[in-house]
């Protein structure tokens, strides 16, 4: 089963993600963490990538789309791959479809994890403190939602006319939402 994880930054989609690989042995297919692991390692990758991310701007579909391609064996051999950051635009959303289908393969859900802006600031302010994410300062954060509701939310459309879409409130506890969205994937799976 293939998956995609979609709300914007600090939606819990990167927790979800992970208890979704703990439980169901999936692949998570996280951009963000492929990109900042490339910045870590001062990669050429790493080093082209660095200021785009540090300004809060997509990442050339280009490059988001060949991380993604080198990823999908593992994911096949796993029995599926949870999309978590991606796809962000539409024609991410229509080179992901093209890709899958060459591989005789499909998006089966788009889980859209609804959470409200304030919510999203408050959780993102508290990772960075935490974590020091240079992408989840606040003023970052708000160009990173900018984007997300400019450029990445007119795929709900996009995934609603296939039949795909299904819509969990990412407002409650981590519990309350990750059972939210096992349901939704047994529904799927049956």
């Amino acid at each position: 089963m293939n998956l995609i994880l979609f709300g914007p930054p600090g939606s819990g989609k990167g927790t979800q993600a992970k208890r979704l690989v703990d439980e169901r042995g999936m692949v998570q297919l996280s951009t963000g963490d492929m990109l900042r692991a490339a910045i870590a390692s001062n990669s050429p990758l790493g080093q082209k990538v660095a200021p785009i991310m540090a300004s809060g701007a997509l990442v050339p579909d280009e490059i988001v789309i060949a991380l993604i391609a080198e990823r999908m064996d593992e994911a096949d051999a796993a029995g599926g791959a949870i999309f978590d950051g991606f796809p962000r635009t539409l024609a991410q959303a229509e080179a992901l479809d093209a890709m899958l289908a060459g591989r005789g393969s499909r998006i089966d859900v788009v889980i859209r994890l609804l959470v409200d802006d304030a919510a999203l600031l408050a959780r993102v302010t508290g990772r960075f403190e935490e974590q020091g994410r240079p992408d989840d300062n606040p003023e970052t954060f708000k160009t990173r939602l900018g984007a997300y509701n400019t450029q990445t939310a007119p795929l709900l459309p996009y995934y609603e006319g296939q039949g795909k879409l299904k819509i969990v409130d990412g407002m409650g506890a981590m519990e309350v939402v990750s059972t939210a969205v096992a349901n939704v994937l047994e529904t799927i799976a049956a």
